[in-house]
């Protein structure tokens, strides 16, 4: 790979990134590489770009959902479709070590670009398609945004209260879990290549991903033949382990085993119940769970959120608030721990994302610098990178390549 043309720190430093993604799936993908050191090229359509760019929130006619997943990288448009404009996709892909697309299956391949056809050239090149469905089965063409994953998924059909409409997760978990695994399969792409010398490719689909975090719900229907149902609040194999209206708000009691069972029973003083042949057990409070919620209930509406929060907590019974956005951007531990970070950009101005949550001890990541402009470094990577002269570049950009 050429030199960089960053100065990013980091343990993935030295590595360059070409990111065909758009949306969220994939730039979230390429955002984790980049901020932990890797340099990401992002390649984006002229005139338009990441259709990203126009999600809402704006500031400065700028948007804050595009900035927020696409920090860190470098802009360049380029024309994927035009022969000029594959001549210096394929230079681009000489001096990287990574691609990363989420097209529709089929899409790259239409190009000329899909992994079959740049590993003969490009054979150490890891190619990362996060696509809806995979690059193989019967859904492999069509196309997929999250609200569609998490329905096909199952994730809507356990989400909610019992007895009512499904109920979509709060965040793009269907994009979200996608990213984390694309990121984990390029990180073992890199191990095996540089054992190897080998690249390969990495097929990551969002529904396989929300299959994957099923965890018990499959387990459940699989060993006794009855579908999940939405469970609302609490969990569907602990308890206590849910939501309970305190006497202010909201708190979350999480009660695991039955030694923290006996522990809670004593601070509320009801040892009574530590030996009630309904709730001495897990298995047994579960099974018995419409009995022991209006105890719970009950007990927990006495005293304000944060008085539980205190004195729970002070006798090693896990539980929590239900904090609103705007406190978990003030809490002191999200504080603490860097996971707010303010960004400031000549044209969206100040912007506040969220941090990196992997600290490395002795190579750590970085969030620091903000989202392009589209195109923003065209100019830059063709000249530093690829020595292509600037008439050169005016011609490219009068054809509409760039």
């Amino acid at each position: 790979m050429s030199a960089s043309t960053t100065n990013k720190s980091g343990p993935l430093s030295g590595l360059r990134v070409l990111d065909l993604t758009r949306v969220l799936a994939g730039p979230y993908t390429t955002m984790i590489l980049g901020d932990l050191g890797a340099e990401v090229i992002k390649v984006e359509q002229p005139n338009t770009g990441d259709e990203a760019r126009g999600f809402g929130p704006f500031q400065n006619d700028f948007s804050l959902y595009f900035f927020s997943v696409n920090r860190g990288k470098k802009s360049l448009t380029l024309n994927l479709k035009a022969p000029a404009g594959k001549q210096i996709f394929h230079r681009l892909v000489s001096c990287s070590d990574i691609l990363v697309e989420n097209f529709r299956a089929g899409t790259m391949k239409r190009l000329g670009l899909d992994y079959e056809q740049l590993k003969e050239t490009y054979p150490s090149l890891i190619y990362a398609a996060c696509s809806g469905f995979g690059q193989t089965g019967p859904y492999a063409a069509r196309g997929a945004y999250d609200m569609i994953i998490q329905a096909m998924g199952g994730i809507l059909s356990i989400t909610g209260e019992a007895d009512q409409p499904p109920v979509r997760v709060g965040t793009s978990i269907g994009d979200i879990t996608a990213a984390l695994f694309t990121t984990i399969g390029i990180l073992s792409a890199v191990h095996h290549r540089q054992n190897t010398g080998q690249g390969q490719l990495v097929d990551v689909g969002m529904l396989d991903c929300q299959v994957a975090i099923l965890e018990n719900a499959l387990v459940r229907y699989f060993s006794t033949g009855q579908i999940p149902q939405p469970l609302g609040r609490r969990h569907p194999a602990i308890t206590p382990f849910e939501v309970f209206s305190s006497q202010d708000s909201y708190v979350v009691i999480a009660i695991g085993n039955d030694q923290l069972w006996a522990k809670f029973c004593q601070h509320v003083e009801r040892t009574d119940l530590i030996d009630d042949q309904r709730f001495c057990t897990n298995v047994l409070r579960t099974e018995n769970h419409d009995q022991l919620q209006p105890i719970m209930s009950h007990i927990l509406s006495r005293k304000p959120t944060a008085e539980w929060v205190e004195s729970l907590t002070g006798i090693g019974v896990p539980c929590g608030p239900m904090n609103t956005i705007d406190k978990v951007a003030s809490d002191p531990q999200v504080q603490a721990r860097e996971m707010i970070v303010n960004l400031e950009s000549e044209i969206a101005g100040n912007a506040s994302v969220p941090g990196l949550p992997i600290k490395l001890s002795e190579t750590p990541g970085q969030v620091d610098v903000p989202a392009p402009a589209l195109g923003e470094h065209t100019k830059e990577i063709l000249t530093t990178l690829l020595g292509i002269s600037g008439i050169e570049i005016d011609q490219l950009q009068q054809s509409g390549v760039i």
